[in-house]
């Protein structure tokens, strides 16, 4: 069975999902990533999403969704997929349960929960270990975690709602949240 990572900014998702596929054998499906593989590929598809990326745009919805079934589809059935950044509003849950089904692949989600407070907290600390100047501008946090409040929160409710969903406590260390997700994972 596939996964879907959830996490506010900060909540170490993509951490979790390295080690995830490292143990498990998932393969990482990370929206931004699948983009500039499939743009570097020369394909049709790529040279369109290619065209956005040069320009700065973003990629719309359709071909997003488009790139999402065409690295599903390039899969074998056997590869088990952690989905990481995807859905992340409304219209594409829509579309990829749509897509899932098309594609017989059952998948299951994990929110890892942590407030925007502490969320703030780890990344503005990661800034100054890391000498990360992205990370370090409380704003641009904040502003980056509201669209995922505004807009992710919701796709997260209604896969609760679905039994599709399992929230796990994001306030451990490192070791301790994966011991959780890890649990998630061999049970599903």
């Amino acid at each position: 069975m596939d996964l879907v990572l959830f996490g506010i900014q900060g909540s170490g998702k993509g951490t979790q999902a390295k080690r995830l596929c490292a143990e498990f054998g998932f393969e990482q499906f990370e929206a931004g990533g699948e983009l500039r593989k499939i743009a570097a590929s020369g394909s049709a598809l790529g040279k369109t999403v290619k065209s956005f990326i040069d320009v700065g745009k973003l990629v719309p919805f359709e071909i997003i969704m488009q790139v999402v079934k065409e690295a599903i589809l390039a899969r074998p059935k056997t590869q088990k997929i952690l989905f990481d950044g995807i859905p992340r509003d409304e219209e594409q849950m829509r579309s990829f349960d749509q897509i899932m089904g098309e594609v017989g692949r059952e998948f299951h989600c994990i929110e890892i929960k942590l407030t925007e407070e502490e969320g703030v907290k780890r990344i503005l600390g990661r800034a100054k270990v890391e000498g990360r100047k992205d990370d370090a501008d409380e704003a641009v946090i904040r502003r980056r975690m509201k669209t995922f409040v505004e807009k992710t929160k919701t796709v997260i409710e209604r896969y609760k709602a679905q039994g599709k969903l399992t929230e796990v406590d994001g306030r451990g260390s490192m070791e301790e949240v994966f011991e959780l997700v890890r649990k998630v994972a061999i049970g599903h």
